[in-house]
C-alpha cells in the first residue's frame, strides 16, 4: 500500500484584506475521497458566500473546524490524508534544504496549488469523455492488447469509469434554499445569466413563497424567536458586522451634511415607459433607478468634487476621473453596496444590465470582492419600501451617496394650474470636507432638471 503523509489546509485569504471567515458548510465528511479543486466547505466572509476548493487530492481526515465557527486566516480547517510523493523533496534537494515556496490557494482570481507530482484530472464535458490521442497519457493504465492466439472476436476495451455529472449552475445560498425546501436542481432550468438557476427559479418550483423566505432567512442566519420568548440574541457576525464597522466609521470619519430636493419626474416616467416598449430595451430591467443612475453620471461631469476621496494619510483629495457608482442592495444578510466599474463609459441599456446584474448577486449571496471594493459614489433606492426621503450615510471612502425616494402622484403646479404630476424627493448626503454647500447644490440642481426634463442632458454633455 503506497505511503501517506497528513497535511493540513488552512484557511486562505480570501483578498480585499478579510481576517476571518465563518464555515457555513462541509460537503465533505471524514473518510471521503475528494480530488483537486474538489468544492469541500462554504465559507462566509464580511461580504459574500464563497465556496472553497481542495488544494490536494486523497482523503479527508479530519474536519478542524465545525459549521458556525468563525476562522482566523491561517488557520488550519481540514487535515487531508495525501500520497506521501507529495511531501518528499525535490531531486537534487535534502530534507534538511528549505522546501521550494508554493503559492498558496486563493479564492480571488486563482485555483488551488498545483501539486508537482500527480496530474488534475481533465474536466470532461457532460455529453462525452474525450478519448486521448495516440501516445498521450490520460492518467490511467492503457488496455493491454488481445492474446494473438485468441480465436474469437477481441473483447471491447473497458468503458471508462463513468464522472458525475456537472451540477446544475447555481449559487451556495440557492443550493442551501433548494435543500431546505427539497426542491432538486436536476429539475430545473435556469433563468439566470447564462441558465444560472435563481432563488425565484426554487421558490417557484416549491410553490411555497412564506416557506422559502423562511429559508433564506435561516441561510442568512437569522434567529426567529420561540413561542413565549421575551428576547432574541444573534450573533454579531458577517455582513451586519462588517456593515456596522463601516457605517460608525463613515458617520464618525467624515462631516455629513445633507439636502433635499423635489422634483416633478413625469417626463422621466413618461421616457421610462417609451423605453420598455423599444426593441432596443427589450428584456432589460428598466427602472427609475436606472435613470436616475444615468442623471447622476451626467451631473457629475458638471459637479466633479462629488466624485472624490479625503486621503488622509496622505493628505491629498483624490480627484477620480472615472465612475464606480454603487447600488446599495438590502440582502437577508444585510447591506452590500457593490459597483459598476467605469460606468460613465456604459450606454442606457448597458447601465441597466449592470445594475440588473448586481442586484441579482447581491441578492444571490455571490457578489464578489471586487464588486463591493473601489466604489466612488453611491445610489440607495429608499423608495422601493416607501419612503420618501432620508438622510443615508456615506459609503466609506466616498464623497457623496444620493437617496431616491417614491415616485408619487400628487397635486402639482403645471403651467399655471394644479394637476396631478409624478414626483419624487431626492436627498443628498456628502462630505463638507471635499464638498462645499454651493458644489453639492448645484450638483442636486442638475440631477434634479435632467429628471424634470431627460431632453436636456443634451446640453449638459
Amino acid at each position: 500500500m503506497a505511503e501517506t503523509v497528513i497535511r493540513e489546509f488552512r484557511l486562505p485569504d480570501l483578498g480585499e484584506g478579510l481576517t476571518e471567515s465563518e464555515i457555513v458548510a462541509w460537503r465533505v465528511s471524514p473518510g471521503d475521497t475528494v480530488s483537486l479543486n474538489q468544492v469541500i466547505a462554504e465559507v462566509e466572509t464580511a461580504k459574500a458566500v464563497v465556496e472553497l476548493p481542495s488544494p490536494y487530492s486523497g482523503r479527508v481526515a479530519r474536519l478542524l473546524a465545525e459549521p458556525g465557527t468563525i476562522v482566523a486566516v491561517g488557520t488550519p480547517i481540514v487535515a487531508f490524508e495525501v500520497a506521501a510523493e507529495a511531501a518528499r523533496p525535490t531531486a537534487g534537494g535534502s530534507q534538511g534544504a528549505a522546501a521550494k515556496p508554493k503559492r498558496e490557494p486563493n479564492l480571488v482570481g486563482y485555483g488551488a496549488a498545483i501539486e508537482d507530482t500527480g496530474r488534475p484530472a481533465r474536466k470532461t464535458r457532460a455529453w462525452s469523455a474525450p478519448r486521448p490521442a495516440p501516445g498521450e497519457p490520460d492518467g490511467t493504465e492503457q488496455a493491454h492488447a488481445p492474446e494473438p492466439e485468441a480465436a474469437h472476436e477481441p473483447e471491447p476495451e473497458a468503458a471508462p469509469e463513468p464522472r458525475a455529472a456537472e451540477r446544475p449552475r447555481s449559487t451556495p445560498p440557492v443550493r442551501k434554499l433548494a435543500k431546505d425546501l427539497g426542491i432538486d436542481l436536476e429539475s430545473l432550468t435556469g433563468t439566470g445569466t447564462q441558465g444560472l438557476i435563481t432563488r425565484d427559479d426554487v421558490l417557484a418550483a416549491a410553490g411555497t413563497p412564506d416557506a422559502g423566505a423562511e429559508a433564506a432567512q435561516e441561510a442568512a442566519g437569522v434567529v426567529r424567536p420561540s413561542p413565549g420568548e421575551r428576547e432574541t440574541r444573534t450573533p454579531i457576525k458577517g455582513v451586519r458586522k462588517l456593515t456596522a464597522a463601516a457605517m460608525v466609521a463613515s458617520a464618525f470619519t467624515a462631516p455629513h451634511a445633507s439636502e433635499f430636493l423635489t422634483v416633478d419626474v413625469t417626463a422621466s416616467m413618461e421616457l421610462l415607459a417609451r423605453l420598455r416598449e423599444n426593441r432596443a430595451y427589450s428584456g432589460l430591467k428598466v427602472t427609475p433607478l436606472t435613470l436616475v443612475a444615468k442623471a447622476v453620471l451626467v451631473a457629475l461631469k458638471r459637479n466633479p468634487s462629488l466624485n472624490s476621496h479625503w486621503d488622509e494619510a496622505a493628505q491629498e483629495i483624490v480627484q477620480y476621473h472615472y465612475v464606480n457608482l454603487g447600488i446599495a442592495a438590502a440582502t437577508p444578510r444585510g447591506l452590500v453596496v457593490p459597483n459598476v466599474k467605469d460606468a460613465q463609459d456604459l450606454t442606457l441599456p448597458e447601465l441597466a444590465e449592470a445594475i440588473a446584474a448586481l442586484a441579482q448577486n447581491a441578492r444571490d449571496g455571490r457578489p464578489t470582492p471586487e464588486e463591493l471594493s473601489g466604489g466612488t459614489i453611491s445610489i440607495t433606492n429608499i423608495g422601493v419600501f416607501g419612503i420618501d426621503a432620508g438622510t443615508p450615510i456615506l459609503n466609506p471612502g466616498e464623497a457623496a451617496i444620493v437617496a431616491m425616494g417614491q415616485v408619487r402622484r400628487l397635486p402639482w403646479e403645471f403651467h399655471g394650474e394644479v394637476v396631478l404630476r409624478e414626483v419624487m424627493t431626492l436627498s443628498l448626503s456628502f462630505d463638507h470636507r471635499l464638498v462645499d454647500g454651493e458644489q453639492a447644490s448645484r450638483f442636486l440642481a442638475d440631477l434634479g432638471a435632467i429628471l424634470a426634463d431627460p431632453g436636456l442632458v443634451i446640453t449638459m454633455v
